[in-house]
């Protein structure tokens, strides 16, 4: 089963994949920039934004039971949440 979350943040494309069994992956404009792999509840994945104003630090965060939560911070400014 497959979870993802996307969302567009100053012209950038970010992706969010959440599979079960096999992890979580963060796509920034298609190019991979972390993953987590195997089963796991409540990891973070890190990366980089560039942006107008510079480069800056995406964190996102995917977890949940029943339904899969997903909140992306841009230099640790809330960007994105859903729930899915």
């Amino acid at each position: 089963m497959k979870k993802s979350f996307e969302f567009t943040h100053e012209g950038r494309h970010i992706v969010i994949e959440n599979r079960w069994f096999e992890g979580e992956k963060l796509f920034v404009d298609g190019q991979l920039q972390d993953e987590n792999l195997g089963l796991s509840f409540g990891r973070e994945l890190n990366g980089k934004l560039k942006t107008s104003e510079g480069i800056k630090d995406l964190k996102a965060t995917v977890g949940g039971f029943f339904t899969i939560e997903c909140k992306v911070f841009v230099d640790h400014q809330l960007a994105y949440s859903s729930k899915a």
